[in-house]
């Protein structure tokens, strides 16, 4: 089977390094693009909800941007949010972030306001029409509050600009019909699911574990294509404790911190209402990744 890639394989939903009083640390971002692309991730996606995108503000966004992609050169996917639910907003997010050069546009299904699903179609519709760059549609009903119903999603996948899906429902079983019927390359949004997603036919994942386990979660994913069925569950067992470790609370702060610990970024500092980990926790966090393997200076 061929496995449709169009933002690559291993995307980091990468954390947005802050300097102590707040403002975006560009330097500790370029350093932290660089060491993710080095460690197994083949794409990137900035100011996501892992990367605090409710709490920064469109000139920080498209700094990052370019920050990242002067980085990481043009062979790296970047995805940037346009996560919102005021329509024009993330409209405007999907084309500043076009003007940037982002490879892609991550299209989250509007949060809180729970509009119909004609209102969910039209919203999406928007931001993809907003430019020619791929899109990647992102369903979380357990962040949103409402779920993308098939008849929506079909709709959708009829616009030429809507390439993919981050799927973070939870549910893989409906997965494997979506994905013959759309022909949407399917992403897993759901680190713990990604091996029951690439055997439901997805094309890879876009993760927050990979902060830490980028290079493992690749080889499970190369494993999984070559066939090889007993190492891909192997690494996927081997996983389950990082990810374990790293969701323990607000994802967006324990990968944060996480990096921190193998001292890519100088500070775990957060925007509120998310709060850096304590020492405690910080300590605890550090425990429990040695023990999953990761290895910590």
């Amino acid at each position: 089977m061929t496995i449709s890639r169009p933002f690559g394989t291993v995307l980091t939903a990468m954390v947005t390094p802050l300097h102590d009083d707040g403002a975006i640390d560009l330097d500790s971002a370029a350093a932290l693009a660089k060491y993710l692309v080095a460690h197994g991730s083949d794409g990137l996606v900035l100011s996501g909800t892992t990367g605090e995108a409710p709490t920064t503000h469109v000139p920080e966004k498209i700094d990052l941007i370019h920050a990242v992609r002067d980085a990481v050169g043009s062979d790296v996917t970047i995805l940037t949010g346009a996560g919102s639910n005021d329509t024009a907003h993330a409209v405007r997010m999907a084309e500043q972030g076009a003007e940037a050069g982002v490879d892609g546009i991550l299209a989250l299904v509007p949060y809180y306001s729970k509009p119909s699903q004609k209102g969910i179609v039209a919203h999406l519709s928007a931001i993809a029409a907003a430019s020619a760059v791929p899109v990647m549609l992102y369903d979380i009903p357990g962040r949103t509050g409402v779920a993308l119903a098939d008849d929506s999603l079909d709709a959708l996948a009829e616009l030429d600009t809507v390439v993919a899906n981050k799927d973070a429902t939870g549910a893989v079983e409906p997965a494997k019909d979506r994905i013959a019927r759309t022909g949407l390359a399917w992403y897993s949004g759901d680190d713990p699911l990604t091996l029951d997603f690439l055997r439901a036919g997805a094309s890879g994942v876009v993760s927050v574990s990979a902060h830490v386990a980028g290079e493992r979660i690749a080889a499970m994913i190369a494993a999984h294509d070559a066939g090889d069925t007993a190492r891909a569950e192997a690494l996927h067992q081997e996983l389950l404790p990082v990810h374990t470790a790293i969701f323990n609370g607000p994802g967006a702060a324990n990968a944060k911190a996480a990096m921190q610990l193998l001292g890519v970024i100088p500070s775990r500092h957060m925007r509120l209402p998310l709060l850096a980990l304590d020492d405690e926790e910080f300590a605890s966090l550090a425990d429990a990744l040695s023990a999953a393997g990761v290895a910590l200076p």
